[in-house]
């Protein structure tokens, strides 16, 4: 059996993979799903990429978990190629669900359209705190658009505001994920509009991983809301021997 570390996207916690987290715990694996440092209840929104990836290291270690399946959604890739970066020696296998792929010195905003960045820093500038929100229009056709609105209204409503500069800073690597000796899995959901297919989560950012396993399964980008049973069954056989 394994263990496996669920890191969240952009706006969510850790909680919004408990879903997922038990199915993966009934075929009977060790499951972890923490919360990134910024979006923790009462985190100040002011909180960098370093400090996201190195609260993900620290929990890590706190927990003392070793030979980790590590998946990372989204904004969450970012962070897991940062905690493999520092903390190899505990992972097994990193799994990207649709998530960004940095390579040193890439931001997440160097990574999604133009129109996205112009978005995101004028409502930034709007709220003055440091956070970034979805709008739900965004959400709604783009985010979730295999659940119905009553589905997306409800998952809208538990997202909280994400610090904008997580999505700004560049990340700082010692090697580039192609060349990390960790084994990789690229999980695409192949409805997933969050990004737009002409600038496509797969193959644009999955082949940055070089060799890896593709799993392709039917879905949108928040999959963990409208099908977590089927999501679950695609980090496994991203995440089997």
């Amino acid at each position: 059996m394994s263990t496996y570390v669920l890191v969240h996207g952009a706006w969510h916690t850790g909680a919004e993979f408990e879903p997922v987290a038990a199915v993966i715990r009934k075929a009977g694996h060790e499951v972890h799903t923490p919360t990134i440092k910024g979006n923790r209840p009462g985190d100040k929104k002011d909180t960098g990429l370093d400090e996201a990836i190195q609260s993900i290291v620290e929990y890590l270690a706190e927990k003392n978990l070793k030979d980790v399946v590590l998946v990372g959604h989204s904004y969450g890739g970012m962070i897991i190629t940062g905690v493999a970066d520092r903390a190899a020696e505990r992972i097994r296998r990193l799994v990207y669900w649709n998530a960004f792929v940095p390579d040193n010195g890439e931001s997440l905003n160097d990574m999604v359209p133009p129109q996205y960045v112009g978005l995101f820093d004028a409502i930034h500038a709007e709220r003055g705190d440091g956070s970034v929100v979805l709008p739900f229009p965004i959400w709604r056709e783009a985010f979730i658009n295999d659940g119905d609105l009553e589905t997306a209204q409800r998952a809208y409503d538990v997202l909280n505001p994400h610090p904008l500069k997580t999505f700004q800073d560049k990340i700082v690597l010692k090697t580039n994920p192609a060349e990390m000796q960790i084994a990789k899995s690229y999980v695409n959901c192949t409805e997933d509009t969050a990004l737009p297919h002409g600038l496509p989560w797969h193959p644009r950012l999955s082949q940055k991983l070089g060799l890896y396993r593709l799993v392709q399964i039917p879905g949108s980008h928040e999959l963990c809301f409208t099908n977590p049973q089927r999501l679950a069954q695609a980090f496994m056989d991203a995440g089997r021997d």
